[in-house]
């Protein structure tokens, strides 16, 4: 492997590419957001792979095992999320994604050749780390190599990447389900069509140089500034490496963190708001529609054939919902999006709950469940899904940002985890309904919680957030 120490030098460009910055930033976004796509198909895919995989003469699961299959991944990405930073910290940014597109293709095909349930969970889980890992790295790499009035655009970038691979899974699911379905190992085929983008992600990376900002805080100076001019006009890069070595110096002389911050009352308040978004975004719900969308359309009676067809609506009004939700996070106060997302998601649950109680039996349940479960994703992914890393990411003084977001997302991925975890068995206990009803629980907290203790943060600097902190304590 010593051949692809991706840490080194950049490759050298065409002279044309250097002279069309903006079309290389183009192709940089798209070549590394195919870790998002990644991460949104093996969410997915399991939504449709789950019923066939679960067959006696497939991997024979029960309600907890499937619970196991679906939730490894989950719990391997909170494991991922909090050591993938740390290691592109010190390998380099392109060399995580390099390394991250082998796991990604190596865990892919560990599961498509999986003989048992032990052995998938395994391989899931070791999914679950690229899925982590490229969670965090892949935006940090957006964010360092982006100019500044494209950031928010190049970033959010790769959330609608992960939905739009969630979309694909489903008509993945939905096209090959239909056309194998009656072929025993019809779930292998639906997930062993993720190994395509895990191969044009390793080879993509050939074309990725390294992060600016990460050479520049090795001291790389003059590797940085090839990068730069690869990527900005002449003019800009220079002055744009003279403010990257001023934010490194000034890094330098900050206070390092320790425990006893988070001792301090208005840091304690922030981190537990960071914690309780992170936790709430996931206990209403969401993945359970997103992982086992296809066996709630079946719970609500629809056929396995049907339901995977219909779950790809799921999927589109995903992706839509999303586009809309990041052109508004800069028009409408992100307080009044948050609530009004919860109290969308919250009615809605309450009201898929009473439907399959007073519907049971009925030939217009199934139509019912699934307009829900849309409108549901549309006030999820319209406003809690593209608030709620947006506000983790700005409540965090720069000095505490590691340290809070990190808990922040360890929160976020192990309520994913449980969700994902225990879904399957809360199906069998309590029914589709009492399951909802649960999760619009959680919804409620979710609503108050946030009116009594979110402030607003549109409009302000991140200074400016920090103060009003401090003058709330």
């Amino acid at each position: 492997m010593q051949n692809l120490n991706v840490s080194e030098k950049p490759i050298q460009l065409e002279h044309a590419q250097k002279k069309n910055p903006k079309k290389f930033l183009k192709l940089i976004t798209t070549v590394s957001t195919f870790g998002g796509l990644l991460f949104g198909y093996d969410t997915g895919v399991i939504n449709g792979a789950l019923p066939f995989m679960a067959k006696p003469d497939q991997l024979n699961l029960n309600a907890f095992s499937e619970g196991l299959v679906a939730g490894s991944l989950i719990l391997g990405a909170a494991i991922g999320s909090l050591v993938g930073g740390r290691l592109s910290d010190k390998k380099g940014r392109r060399s995580l994604i390099m390394y991250l597109a082998i796991l990604f293709l190596f865990s892919t095909i560990g599961c498509v050749l999986s003989p048992n349930a032990s052995i998938m969970i395994v391989f899931r889980f070791l999914l679950g780390l690229a899925v982590g890992g490229s969670s965090v790295i892949i935006p940090s790499y957006l964010a360092e190599i982006s100019p500044s009035d494209r950031r928010g655009m190049m970033v959010t970038r790769n959330e609608l990447m992960i939905v739009i691979g969630q979309f694909l899974a489903y008509i993945c699911n939905a096209v090959i389900g239909n056309t194998l379905g009656d072929t025993g190992a019809v779930w292998r085929y639906m997930l062993v069509v993720a190994t395509l983008p895990a191969v044009a992600l390793w080879i993509g990376v050939v074309i990725l140089p390294e992060s600016p900002r990460w050479l520049a805080s090795k001291g790389r100076m003059a590797e940085a500034l090839k990068v730069l001019q690869l990527i900005r006009n002449e003019s800009v890069a220079q002055q744009e490496l003279n403010e990257i070595k001023a934010h490194i110096q000034a890094e330098q002389k900050a206070e390092k963190v320790t425990l006893r911050d988070l001792r301090v009352p208005w840091v304690k308040r922030i981190v537990v708001l960071g914690a309780v978004i992170g936790g709430v975004s996931q206990l209403v719900g969401i993945n359970s529609i997103m992982y086992y969308g296809t066996q709630i359309l079946e719970n609500a009676g629809f056929g396995t054939k049907t339901a995977l067809i219909a779950n790809v609506a799921n999927g589109l009004i995903a992706v839509i919902a999303v586009i809309t939700g990041m052109s508004l996070t800069n028009k409408v106060n992100r307080r009044t999006m948050l609530l009004t997302g919860l109290t969308g998601v919250t009615a809605v649950l309450i009201t898929i709950g009473i439907s399959t109680f007073a519907l049971a039996g009925s030939p217009a349940l199934p139509l019912v469940v699934l307009s829900l479960t849309i409108l549901y994703l549309a006030f999820f992914q319209g406003a809690i899904g593209p608030l709620g890393w947006l506000i983790i990411a700005e409540i965090f003084p720069v000095r505490l940002r590691g340290v809070g977001m990190g808990i922040a997302t360890l929160f976020l991925w192990l309520c994913n985890f449980i969700v994902g975890l225990f879904f399957p068995t809360l199906l069998k206990v309590v029914g589709l309904s009492g399951t909802f009803f649960l999760f619009a629980v959680f919804g409620f907290i979710g609503v108050v919680f946030v009116a009594k203790n979110l402030p607003e943060t549109r409009g302000l600097s991140l200074e400016q957030i920090e103060d009003n902190f401090k003058m709330e304590a």
